[in-house]
């Protein structure tokens, strides 16, 4: 008989909020920003300041993410604004996901703060005279999420909720329950009793507009969804309609993939705290990612011959183009101008986006033959002199040390995740 498959999904609650007040109470501060008012956001003295992430007692004035700060200062104007700290995020990422890769090999990192984890096959032998083997696993794979949930407070001082169940869909949707450090199940057969009763807005990808279609059909929760007619949701939402009612059901063919290093690339991507849909906001991130990618490559005295874009939308969906400079090339505008070409050719202009990636492939070493043109009279030394300058000044001063003017208004700056 085919094994059952286990699977957690755990996510950092609050996560930014929480890297913060945890990072604050490690060098000296007193004050936990999770017990007071408090939030995460960009600079306040211009107009693009968001917040990023709020605790719990900010939610309580009505305080959301996304919100403009200066609306945030209004409903609580004893508001603690810290600002955001990538570098800082990153480091407890990286150390979050470390404890979850020991007690499993396949770990996929679904964001900066939350990631899937196959524990199907890291629950030890069971007695052979175990009367019902399906239970008895289950109940370890609760216990070891609650081991993981304990470890992950006590090595690095944040909480997370895990959700555990037979598939990816259903993990995530158990790990939105109750919060804060909390583990919850969702095995099939309790889909009826803890999922259907819910507002079909809380479904995985049902967004806003969805979820007011769906409800302007009659269909109010999640349970209406799973019983409603599939060619009438195919008639109004295409090919999402099918996907509306599988996931309705429980039903996530998805499998965990693990992301190993690519030895032969180079690249960056930033995971967005809020979707987007401006595309000079976009192209901005874009040239800040070719920014760190190129930093590497001339780091390693290497070139890049391929360029790669990836998108991923806000429903998840992954998109990715490619091309081929002709000239092997490890300039931060070389490396700008060809993702912004690709990133013309995958965006639709309407879709939100929630991550942005730039890679880079066909790597090489030792000097580039540049074909020179009639018409090009870029200064291709002096450009590559400014690139390497810009890299010692942040190599010894920090990331931040010195910023294009252009990106000093972007209010994703400091937020996302690379890889």
């Amino acid at each position: 008989m085919e094994q059952e498959s286990l699977i957690f999904h755990i996510d950092v609650n609050s996560a930014f909020l929480s890297w913060s007040a945890v990072w604050r109470l490690e060098h000296g501060e007193t004050t936990d920003l999770r017990e007071i008012p408090s939030a995460v956001g960009g600079d306040a003295s211009t107009r693009h300041g968001i917040v990023l992430a709020k605790s719990t007692p900010a939610k309580k004035y009505g305080i959301k993410t996304a919100q403009p700060l200066a609306e945030a200062r209004r409903l609580c104007p004893n508001l603690v604004v810290v600002p955001s700290d990538f570098e800082v995020y990153e480091r407890y990422s990286d150390a979050f996901i470390s404890i979850l890769r020991r007690h499993s090999g396949l770990v996929e990192k679904f964001s900066i703060d939350e990631a899937f984890v196959d524990i199907t096959e890291h629950l030890g032998t069971f007695a052979p005279e175990e009367a019902d083997l399906k239970e008895a696993r289950r109940r370890r794979a609760v216990t070891k999420a609650e081991e993981i949930r304990k470890e992950v407070y006590e090595t690095l001082g944040f909480t997370v909720n895990i959700g555990v169940s037979t598939n990816k869909l259903l993990a995530k949707m158990a790990s939105d329950f109750q919060k804060p450090d909390r583990v919850h199940t969702l095995f099939p057969e309790e889909i009826s009793r803890k999922m259907w009763p819910l507002p079909v807005e809380d479904l995985l990808f049902v967004g806003k507009a969805s979820a007011a279609r769906l409800r302007s059909l009659g269909i109010r929760t999640i349970g209406e969804l799973a019983h409603a007619d599939v060619a009438m949701l195919q008639a109004h939402f295409k090919k999402q309609g099918l996907m509306f009612s599988q996931y309705a059901n429980g039903v996530d063919s998805a499998f965990l993939r693990s992301h190993p290093a690519d030895n032969k690339g180079y690249g960056h991507s930033i995971t967005l705290p809020v979707d987007i849909k401006d595309e000079k906001e976009a192209k901005q991130i874009l040239l800040r990612l070719c920014e760190r990618v190129g930093a590497r490559l001339r780091a390693d005295e290497v070139h890049a011959q391929v360029v790669a874009v990836t998108i991923r939308y806000y429903d998840l969906i992954n998109t990715s183009h490619q091309l081929m400079l002709e000239t092997p090339a490890n300039g931060n505008d070389t490396l700008h101008r060809a993702a912004c070409k690709l990133f013309d050719e995958l965006w639709d202009r309407s879709t939100p986006i929630r991550l942005l990636g730039v890679r880079t492939g066909k790597i090489g070493k030792g000097e580039v033959a540049r074909q020179l043109t009639l018409f090009d009279r870029t200064d291709y030394e002096k450009k590559e002199k400014l690139d390497k300058a810009l890299d010692e000044i942040r190599a010894k001063f920090g990331s931040d040390a010195v910023s294009r003017a252009s990106l000093m208004r972007s209010k994703f700056d400091e937020n996302g995740k690379t890889e």
